[in-house]
């Protein structure tokens, strides 16, 4: 019964993604019609603003055809276990051939592009600012881990097509030697710092927030609760208290005074 019922839901994902791929799509021709009918002298007074809108499109495309995929795949587990539970039908190559088979016409028809990989959300605005060369917050362990180790690292390449970032963890190891590891993250995994010139458009965390926060004096970032007062202006440091941050002989948690552009949102299930 819960597998029938799962199935139906995924029919209804599936026609909700089908919607919002031919809405982008539609934009997606409606910008190529318009470069198409203008001459490559003139092209430039359409600005980055237009070429940013279309690689978002495209981004959103990719992502929703990336979503597709995962939601097909899951779909035929599903199907399978109402068919025979715990056996694979006999028609499941076949199956899966046609799948593919319909997944590359809509490549070809919309030239957009399809990567094995996993469903990934879209990409949130404040990723797209971020450059090679910026230090972001990121997430160096995997999803199941049992803790989630958040540290300062330095963006040192981007794939703005797979969103995924290439970054080094610049702090010295613990034998004094700068070990310059790498990492290749998904963007799911990076969380960009307010920026230091800019608190107009920072989020303003009020007293009882729930953050992640750099530790002072180290590059490790950790859950922490604003303690307030409530602060005047978006550009002053917020006072926080550190989960797990005991002292011998001091009742309850010391306050820590931490930058505002080195606080953010606690990611969600997040484990420390």
């Amino acid at each position: 019964m819960a597998a029938f019922e799962g199935a139906n839901q995924r029919l209804k994902e599936m026609e909700r993604l089908r919607k919002e791929q031919d809405l982008v799509i539609r934009k997606i021709n409606k910008i190529h019609s318009k470069l198409s009918q203008t001459p490559p002298e003139k092209a430039e007074k359409y600005g980055e603003k237009l070429w940013f809108q279309l690689r978002g499109f495209y981004v959103q495309a990719k992502n929703l055809a990336d979503e597709e995929e995962s939601l097909i795949g899951n779909s035929i587990t599903e199907i399978e276990a109402l068919i025979a539970p715990g056996q694979a039908p006999p028609h499941r190559k076949k199956s899966e051939a046609s799948n593919e088979q319909k997944r590359k016409r809509i490549k070809t028809e919309t030239d957009l592009p399809r990567l094995s990989s996993p469903a990934l959300p879209r990409t949130p605005a404040a990723h797209l600012s971020v450059s090679v060369g910026d230090q972001v917050a990121a997430r160096v362990t995997a999803d199941e881990a049992e803790n989630h180790e958040w540290i300062v690292v330095k963006v040192t390449g981007i794939d703005r097509v797979t969103n995924e970032f290439e970054v080094i963890d610049e702090e010295p190891d613990d034998d004094g030697e700068s070990g310059q590891r790498a990492y290749k993250l998904s963007h799911t995994c990076i969380i960009p710092f307010p920026k230091r010139s800019d608190a107009s458009n920072v989020t303003d965390f009020p007293p009882g927030s729930n953050v992640l926060a750099l530790y002072p004096g180290t590059t490790a970032l950790y859950k922490a609760s604003v303690v307030g007062p409530n602060r005047k202006r978006r550009n002053e440091d917020y006072l926080l208290e550190f989960d797990g941050d005991e002292e011998e002989g001091m009742d309850g948690l010391p306050k820590r005074q931490v930058p505002f552009y080195h606080v953010v949102t606690l990611p969600e299930g997040h484990r420390q």
